[in-house]
């Protein structure tokens, strides 16, 4: 049975950094991001709800209406809730599936920006935090993503405060372009096969 971590952390902290090393250590590492993506084109229940929501014009042409879903998402904390509502429940199924099939890892881990708000604290056996300093953040994403300064911050302030998020994290792994991030990732690594061998011999 694989150890399950959380990764998370916010916008330009550097969390697919650390999923992608963790992954050439050795560890499959479930990208909530993508396989939401993947579910909202493809799952027929998160289809079927999201028409009944937003109309048949959300899948028009057969495909998803990002803009569509956008406006009504962004629009207020309720709409967001209903999103949600509808697609976290079917991440949580397909993260478990995932992760019966990689049943023989030691480890295995989900990342996403906001496992702890999006209820997945009770999947996962222990949350990572990846963290950086907030001008470091908003500098790499505006960077990243081509984007204004302005919309980046948008982002952050919608995201959990980055003290709130560390009250719930087992590990920080601080990723603010100085501290070197390799020997945290194997650090983090070694306790979590020390604990494996500790549950074994019990």
């Amino acid at each position: 049975m694989a150890i399950k971590i959380g990764i998370t952390g916010g916008i330009g902290s550097g969390k697919s950094m650390v999923s992608r090393l963790l992954e050439v250590l050795g560890v499959p590492v479930y990208i909530s991001d993508l396989e939401t993506k993947r579910l909202m084109a493809s799952d027929l229940f998160i289809r079927e709800e999201l028409s009944a929501l937003l109309g048949a014009e959300v899948y028009a042409g057969g495909t998803l209406n990002k803009p569509l879903l956008a406006s009504y998402l962004f629009s207020s904390p309720e709409h967001a809730k209903e999103i949600n509502g509808i697609v976290h429940p079917r991440v949580k199924e397909d993260f478990r599936r995932w992760a019966q099939c990689h049943a023989a890892s030691a480890i295995v881990g989900i990342e996403s920006a906001i496992l702890v708000e999006a209820g997945f604290t009770g999947e996962v056996d222990a949350i990572v935090m990846v963290y950086a300093p907030e001008e470091v953040r908003i500098s790499r994403a505006v960077r990243r993503d081509a984007s204004s300064r302005e919309l980046i911050e948008k982002r952050v302030r919608s995201q959990m405060d980055d003290e709130e998020k560390r009250k719930y994290a087992d590990f920080v792994i601080v990723n603010d372009g100085e501290t070197p991030l390799i020997p945290q990732v194997l650090e983090l690594i070694g306790s979590f096969s020390e604990k494996m061998h500790y549950l074994l011999r019990k």
